[in-house]
């Protein structure tokens, strides 16, 4: 089943900070931090490995791995599976320091959100086929994380949002959030489509003058 949260978000960023202190100075596996993270991991480990792309700080060559890792656990969890990882994944080591990042770079972000998520719409959440669906989404955010385009305005960003508003917005029964994650889901499809289609015609254009 895809687990709940009693407790209350802003609990989030107080994970967050302990995780920080605990792990300034050295890399941790994702098999410590899911070990540190609890009863919750799964679904806290994929809103963290997602908040350094929702903000100005770049991670050169993580958005893939991390793209992987949201992705095998949000499958995981629309399937009504538990937890899981392979080994290699599991072997991941998050640089020195991650969380300090993590937390300077997405603070505000961290707060607007603890602010706002609350339980409503809850027709939205309220069976768990329906929380499987929107986690399924989540999933979908996470492939689209793991392209290899960050070099691109907004193709990490786009995506990690779906990921992290839709993963709190499942947690906390919040119907709104997860109607957000899905509309940033349709606005980074759409964003993709019109890239992938300026690269198709600038090399429609480049064939065309060289002769070809």
């Amino acid at each position: 089943m895809i687990p709940s949260s009693p407790d209350p978000l802003k609990k989030f960023s107080d994970e967050l900070h302990v995780l920080a202190a605990r792990f300034e100075e050295q890399s941790v596996t994702l098999r410590e931090l899911i070990a540190a993270l609890g009863a919750r991991a799964s679904a806290l480990l994929a809103v963290i490995l997602a908040l350094p792309f929702c903000s100005p700080i770049t991670i050169p060559g993580l958005s893939v791995p991390f793209g992987l890792v949201i992705t095998v656990l949000a499958v995981r969890f629309a399937l009504g599976l538990p937890p899981w990882l392979p080994a290699r994944l599991l072997a991941v080591k998050l640089p020195p320091r991650f969380f300090r990042a993590v937390l300077e770079g997405a603070s505000k972000f961290i707060a607007v959100i603890e602010r706002q998520l609350r339980p409503r719409w809850l027709w939205l959440t309220k069976t768990e086929a329906l929380r499987r669906l929107h986690m399924a989404v989540v999933g979908a955010g996470a492939l689209l994380l793991l392209l290899p385009l960050g070099g691109i305005p907004f193709t990490n960003t786009l995506p990690a949002l779906v990921v992290v508003i839709g993963t709190l917005g499942v947690l906390e029964r919040d119907g709104v959030a997860v109607t957000i994650a899905y509309g940033f889901l349709m606005l980074t499809i759409i964003y993709f489509a019109v890239f992938a289609g300026v690269i198709v015609e600038l090399t429609q254009r480049v064939l065309h003058g060289l002769g070809f």
